[in-house]
């Protein structure tokens, strides 16, 4: 089941950046991906579960930017 697009427009991670996420696949499965700290939370029967104990940290952790500012 696919995922609304403007559910996705509402949708932010849930860590303290509430960076907005974007749709991505997996493994075969869609996942909502973090544009600040990569972290990825799974999309279960077109639910996304928005839950830090259910996400995948990105590179950094959640919430840490993956990618150094200047």
């Amino acid at each position: 089941m696919a995922i609304d697009v403007e559910l996705l427009d509402i949708l932010a991670c849930p860590s303290d950046d509430h960076a907005s996420l974007r749709l991505d696949t997996r493994d075969g499965a869609q996942v909502l991906v973090c544009t600040c700290c990569q972290s990825e939370f799974p999309i279960r029967d077109g639910i996304p579960v928005l839950l830090v104990d259910e996400a995948t940290a990105g590179p950094n952790g959640i919430g840490a930017p993956a990618v150094a500012t200047a």
